[in-house]
């Protein structure tokens, strides 16, 4: 080969080598830019991305803040409405007791009072009620004494509240003592003790308007039952027997003045000549006043049958006719909302008594 020509060939070899050189300088350029604005773009997203977290974070405190707030907000209006209507001073047999709080852990040793509590709508404030408390199912019964309360096992609830239907010692001024305010309401004697007490109860747990529902709600029962009794029929001969020796309930009582509603004649009257309410009687006596209807209670312990087996009691007219009526011991001895109960039992039997005749 020429020499001219192999010195041509070469330099066109090495044209193409810078030629080739150059196009591969100019892809990695490329590339690598590509690269960097590639890396620059996901950053720009990671950065958005923290971003966005961050704000959905602070949204969500923000949120949390607010239902925090919100929360302390409502519990601190239902404090305020607790305290706002106190306190309250509340009149009951053992006095005066004023209430700083709304009570909210009540202590009931009366069954009376336990009812009393849950038809008002204060059952959610009771903690503890004595071993009779049966009446309503959800009343939180235990084996607490209201005959001979024990001031520890009373002290063990940690109640703010104690209501008892009476004091065999030093219940009370032991309560007090360690600074629980404590309620006597013992029987009452009418329909207007029952009244007050209800309403009491009331102004003491914070249901006043449910208090005073309740006690028209009893009204307007009686009301009724009475409606229902025919004021022209000659008076039903009716007595009360509260056990087997003959004590019974005369219009002093008040049993004997829901009896009084219904135009009857209570035969135990005559014998209570000092007004105290509960005569004992004799079988004679019995005999000689011939009832026309005998009411005794499941409290006891025997029956119809074994009444009409006494001697002598054959010529009762209620044992004749088979007018012997016994009813639940609770609703016969509660002074409470249930009293309504125990009329319509008896306005039943003295209505076919009287429609008989």
């Amino acid at each position: 080969m020429k020499p001219v020509l192999i010195t041509r060939l070469m330099a066109m070899l090495l044209a193409f080598a810078l030629a080739a050189a150059a196009c591969s300088s100019d892809g990695a350029e490329t590339t690598s830019a590509d690269a960097t604005d590639t890396t620059a773009a996901e950053e720009s997203a990671d950065d958005e991305a923290m971003e966005d977290d961050s704000d959905a974070s602070d949204e969500a405190m923000e949120d949390d803040a607010m239902e925090e707030d919100g929360e302390a907000m409502e519990d601190d209006a239902m404090e305020e409405e607790r305290h706002s209507d106190y306190p309250v001073t509340v009149m009951h047999d053992g006095g005066e007791t004023t209430l700083e709080a709304q009570p909210m852990r009540i202590v009931s040793l009366s069954a009376s009072a336990t009812e009393m509590l849950f038809a008002i709508g204060a059952g959610d404030q009771v903690v503890a009620v004595d071993s009779f408390s049966n009446f309503p199912a959800e009343a939180p019964t235990t084996d607490l004494s209201g005959f001979e309360p024990s001031l520890e096992a009373i002290a063990a609830e940690d109640p703010d509240l104690v209501i008892i239907s009476f004091d065999p010692g030093e219940i009370a001024s032991g309560l007090e003592a360690i600074g629980v305010p404590t309620l006597v309401f013992g029987a009452a004697f009418n329909l207007e003790g029952v009244y007050a007490q209800i309403a009491e109860m009331g102004i003491a747990t914070g249901h006043i308007d449910e208090a005073a529902q309740v006690n028209a709600d009893i009204r307007a029962g009686i009301d009724e039952v009475v409606a229902g009794v025919d004021p022209d029929a000659e008076p039903v001969r009716i007595y009360h027997e509260l056990d087997d020796t003959f004590f019974s309930a005369s219009s002093n009582s008040f049993i004997g003045e829901l009896y009084g509603l219904l135009g009857v004649e209570n035969i135990a009257d005559a014998a209570d000549e000092e007004g105290f309410g509960f005569p004992q009687l004799s079988p004679e006596y019995l005999i000689e006043a011939d009832p026309e209807v005998i009411v005794f209670t499941t409290q006891v312990g025997y029956t119809a049958d074994d009444i009409a087996a006494r001697p002598g009691w054959d010529a009762i007219t209620a044992v004749s006719t088979g007018n012997l009526v016994q009813v639940d011991a609770d609703i016969a001895s509660r002074w409470g909302p249930r009293v309504v109960e125990f009329l319509e039992v008896v306005a039943a039997e003295v209505t076919k008594v009287s429609t008989s005749s």
